[in-house]
């Protein structure tokens, strides 16, 4: 299973999008607090959508609260543009793991010293030289769909299953 971590995300319209990429993947999302939005907030909800009230989704008060809880033994890639290594770099395709990714706040980032504790796990995500950053829900979405890529796919629908596999077919037929 997938997992993506949030360290005090900022804004609430990108945890609102992280949230519904969450919800449609499978993923499990964990939120690492303090936060500088509610998160009822209308915001997040309009985001998010409806498809919020399935999300799989655990809170932590502080990063201290996240490790207690959490646990230290679990492998998580760290994302950041100091890292040298590409995210496309690693292995997420054994659908038996539980593959866990952290992404820091929209203004800073996952504080150094965290990165440089697991410097063997921070990977990054190409961009021209001279760019900062990219979207932070982008970010998630990108990373995420590798893992998921990876894995197959692995229990996602490859077709429509709404409207049924063959609609453009019978719309064009029409």
């Amino acid at each position: 299973m997938n997992h993506i971590i949030l360290y005090q995300p900022e804004k609430p319209q990108n945890t609102g999008n992280i949230m519904r990429t969450c919800t449609v993947t499978g993923a499990v999302l964990h939120i690492i607090g303090p936060l500088t939005f509610s998160l009822d907030d209308k915001s997040l909800k309009r985001a998010g959508l409806d498809y919020i009230e399935d999300l799989k989704w655990h809170y932590y008060e502080s990063y201290e609260d996240f490790l207690e809880k959490f646990g230290k033994d679990k492998d998580i890639y760290y994302v950041t543009r100091y890292s040298n290594k590409v995210y496309t770099s690693f292995d997420y395709s054994d659908t038996t793991k539980d593959y866990y990714f952290m992404f820091g706040k929209e203004s800073t980032g996952i504080p150094h010293d965290i990165l440089r504790a697991h410097e063997d796990r921070i990977i990054r995500i190409p961009m021209k030289m001279n760019s900062r950053s990219l979207n932070l829900s982008n970010c998630v979405a990108i990373i995420l769909y590798e893992a998921l890529r990876q894995q197959s796919f692995n229990d996602l629908a490859t077709h429509e299953t709404i409207k049924g596999e063959n609609f453009l077919d019978e719309e064009i037929k029409k």
